[in-house]
């Protein structure tokens, strides 16, 4: 069986971080394993409190893992400090780590701040010369491009000097108004759209989280990046099609919507 480690936050309501990335890759057929950077107190309205992991604590959960189950890919999502991003990417280097997935997590999606300023910069010079792909949103590209992103071209523009900067491919998500719901994957000097089904759903919590480890997983599986990306967007638009709605604001999704079988029957 095919394995996937998540390095990023715990969210104590479960619809992102680890909790969402352990979802997901189950969903998508690998063993999943987690090293958790933060303990977060936070629910589908906002994030109320988040408790940092120390570098050397991060650094044991990350050799405890790869030193019996060596992961085929790894995501990499929330990660608030400096010290902690360079524990990560010494690690994944001493490992060799392969199939590196990046999701620059740095706002919620209830709005809260999530990436100290400083550790914008760390996370440019150490985690994304390390990825073999990362996986911003509009706001996200903007901060790593250094430009304003308000047309399709823009998300074109952005995402080649991303990728050209730092040497890994990116897949520039659509959405916050600009493109609906259709992704772009820059890789080796080429371009590739992905259309997304626009799903009238409101419930958006994780939505980053899940598509970072879907693709994580179907690269541990060997899929080449571009059908890793297809399959994590149709995995993401079943898991929103299926219209799961809980919580006050902005609920999570039904990452087990293709579960069946005697052990997932619904309660009569």
């Amino acid at each position: 069986m095919r394995t996937a480690l998540s390095i990023a936050g715990s969210d104590s309501c479960g619809g992102a971080g680890i909790q969402a990335d352990l979802k997901t890759m189950t969903m998508n057929g690998v063993y999943a394993m987690t090293a958790v950077t933060a303990l977060t107190a936070q629910n589908t309205t906002g994030v109320r409190a988040i408790q940092e992991a120390t570098p050397e604590f991060l650094g044991q959960q990350i050799d405890a893992v790869f030193e019996d189950i060596f992961p085929d890919a790894v995501k990499i999502g929330m990660v608030s400090a400096s010290e902690l991003i360079r524990v990560i990417a010494k690690k994944l280097r001493d490992y060799e780590a392969k199939h590196i997935v990046v999701d620059p997590v740095m706002v919620a999606t209830s709005g809260s701040v999530l990436l100290k300023t400083d550790a914008v910069e760390t996370l440019e010079k150490e985690l994304l010369p390390l990825a073999e792909v990362v996986t911003p949103n509009i706001p996200e590209a903007e901060i790593l491009s250094g430009m304003a992103i308000k047309t399709k071209e823009d998300m074109l523009a952005a995402a080649e000097k991303i990728s050209k900067t730092y040497g890994c491919a990116v897949l520039l998500k659509g959405g916050h108004s600009i493109n609906d719901a259709n992704d772009y994957l820059y890789a080796n000097g080429e371009g590739h759209w992905f259309e997304g089904k626009r799903i009238a759903n409101p419930n958006t919590h994780g939505t980053g989280c899940t598509l970072s480890s879907a693709i994580a997983s179907n690269l541990a599986k060997g899929y080449e990046l571009p059908e890793a990306v297809k399959r994590a967007k149709d995995y993401i638009s079943g898991a929103l099609g299926a219209m799961l709605d809980l919580g006050k604001g902005s609920g999570p999704m039904k990452h087990a919507f293709d579960l069946t079988g005697e052990f997932a029957k619904e309660v009569r």
